[in-house]
This record gives C-alpha cells, structure tokens and sequence, in this order.
C-alpha cells in the first residue's frame, strides 16, 4: 500500500507535469501573435532603414557620427565576401576562401602581396560597395517616389519619414499640402532638420529642391560626392570641434563622448576607446604631423577613392602580419593574423596551408 508521503509525491509530480503541460500549451497559441509583432517591427526597421541614411557607411574609415568604423579593414579587404566568413563558423572552410582570395590578390603569383596588389585589391573591393550601395539606392529611391517621376520633394521625403516614425501618412500629407502645423516630437524635428540641410546639400545646382536618383544617392551615400563628402566632414568637425575653430586638436579628437565610468569594465573600454582614436589621429589622419587636422585632412582620410589613403592603408596591412619584415604578406602571415583581415579566427591556421594552396 502506498504511503502518505509517496502518495504527495505522486500528485505533486502530477501537478507539475499539468502545469507544465498547459504553459506550452499556451505557448503555442501565444507564438503566432508573437512572431506578427516581431515581423511587423522588423518591416518598420527596414521601411525606416530604406529611407533614413545610414551611420554606417561600408569602407570609409570613420562613422557618421565621428567614431572610427572598426570593421574598415575587414570591408576593404573582403568586399563582399565578409558576409560569408561572418556566417560560416566552420575555420576549415574561412581558411580555404582566405586562400582563393589571397590567389585573387597575389596577381603575379609570386606567393607574396606587395603593397601595390594590396592597394590595388583594396580600390576594388571599395568599388564594390559602391556599386553595392547604387543598386540598394535603386530599390529605396522607388520607396520615396510614389509617383515615379524620377524626382523627389522635400515633402515626399517629410511624409514617409514621418510615417516610418509611426505617424499617420495620410493625415501628415494632408497637413503638408495645407500648410497646417505639425505636431512634431523635438527629438524628432531636430532630426528632420539636419536631415533637410543634408537634402539641400545633395540638391545639385541648378537647386530645385527635387532629388532625381543620383542626387538621392549623394544624399544617403554622401562618400560618392565630393561635395556631400566635403558636408559630412563639415558635420563631424562640428560636432567634435570644442573652440570653434574648424580645426580638431588630439584632445579634442580623443575626448570620450557624454557619460560617466560606472565599472572597471566600462574604464578599460574607455582606455581602448582612447588609444585608438590617439593612434589613428597621430599616425594617420594628421598628414603633416603638426598636432592639428584641418578639415581639408580629415576630407582625405575620410574620401574612400582616394589612391594614396589606398596604398597607406595597404603599408599598415602589411606591417600589422609582415612578421619576416620583408614588406610583403605570405600566405602564412595572412592565416595567422586572419581576426584582422576576416573578423574570424582560424585555429591551427598553419595545419596543410601548402597542400591547400
């Protein structure tokens, strides 16, 4: 006969496993609905993404908003291709693509890449993301002309970029074409009148203030106009520029944006923070090492066309794996410093290197 205490363990189990039973239950039924709103949110984020231009801007050396893009040698080395070392976890196939890619560079297949084959391979893979950014500025051109006249207003623009910030796009063409005010959150507005100082800039003489799709492009993609360009790097002084005077000292450079050190953690990310923008701007974007950047420097270092910045950035490259110091990479060099060029680390790189090659 069971006992007392069997008998409570029993129920109890049962109990459990009926509980149990009906969370997944309603779990189920609760996926669905879950799964709508996280789609519904993703299509926003693209709709915004189509329209709003990007902070991010594929080999160019420094963010939108002043930071170093921290994945610049990995995009002008891997071009297209670093979607796929990003993807694929498996070291044995990233190490055969770095192989076939190091062929690709190495073009007078002397088993090493000179600087020259670095900068060529680095102006290549930086026209990619070109014409990767032309082709997407196709499909988000279409999304802001509704009427397909090949030009785009400022209200046109206005409208969907309100509405993809959750604003009735009826309501708010009505209210634009009447004239009648809008009732525009201030962080918002903010945003939409630096995003209006920008149109004016892409708007090419003669100023009509309708961007046809080249001018659309210069207006999300600001790195294929030497004027645009010129706007952005007037944005990023602005914005770093402590006395007013155009120019960017090393302090100013290095100053760490609004906020306080909560932990050690947070201190040692700051410290980082710090080093490399002190690197980057002694070593590199201050050509004639006076301890100043004017903003005809910083246009250079941020122009992703420029030549020379090409076969620099190929010399740092180098010098980062270059451990023979002979000038040149081996394909040895490359598999072991691969976090650097790839973003991935391939363990036992040295393992059948010659036997894949």
């Amino acid at each position: 006969m069971m006992s007392r205490q069997a008998f409570l363990c029993s129920v109890g189990s049962l109990y459990l496993s009926l509980l149990l039973f009906f969370s997944l239950l309603m779990d189920v039924y609760a996926r669905p609905a879950n799964h709508s709103v996280l789609k519904e949110r993703a299509g926003e984020a693209r709709e915004e993404n189509e329209i709003l231009p990007p902070d991010h801007l594929n080999g160019v050396k420094m963010e939108l908003d002043g930071h170093l893009n921290k994945e610049f040698h990995q995009e002008v080395f891997l071009g297209k291709e670093r979607e796929e070392f990003e993807e694929d976890s498996q070291p044995r196939r990233n190490r055969r693509k770095l192989v076939g890619i190091f062929s690709k560079v190495d073009i007078n297949n002397d088993k090493k890449i000179s600087a020259k084959e670095m900068q060529r391979w680095i102006m290549e893979k930086t026209d990619e993301h070109f014409q990767e950014a032309v082709e997407e500025n196709k499909m988000h051109f279409r999304a802001v002309d509704p009427d397909g006249d090949g030009r785009v207003s400022w209200d046109e623009y206005k409208i969907k970029f309100l509405a993809s910030k959750g604003f009735n796009e009826k309501e708010i063409a009505e209210k634009i074409k009447n004239n009648e005010e809008l009732k525009i959150d201030e962080e918002t507005q903010e945003v939409l009148d630096n995003l209006k100082d920008r149109w004016y800039q892409a708007d090419n003489p003669p100023p009509d203030l309708l961007l046809s799709e080249q001018e659309f492009l210069s207006f999300l993609h600001p790195e294929h106009s030497r004027g645009m360009l010129h706007f952005m790097v007037q944005e990023i002084v602005r914005d770093l520029d402590q006395d007013g005077d155009k120019k960017l000292t090393l302090s100013e450079f290095i100053s760490l944006p609004v906020g306080t050190v909560e932990n050690q953690q947070a201190q040692d990310i700051d410290d980082d923070w710090v080093r490399d923008r002190r690197k980057e701007f002694q070593e590199v974007i201050d050509a004639n090492h006076d301890g100043i950047v004017t903003m005809e420097e910083l246009e250079e270092y941020m122009d992703p066309m420029n030549e020379h910045n090409a076969l620099n950035e190929a010399r740092q490259m180098i010098a980062v794996a270059d451990e023979n110091q002979n000038h040149h990479l081996e394909l040895e060099e490359i598999l072991k410093y691969s976090e650097y060029f790839t973003g991935s680390k391939l363990m036992d790189y040295a393992r059948n290197v010659h036997e894949e090659f």
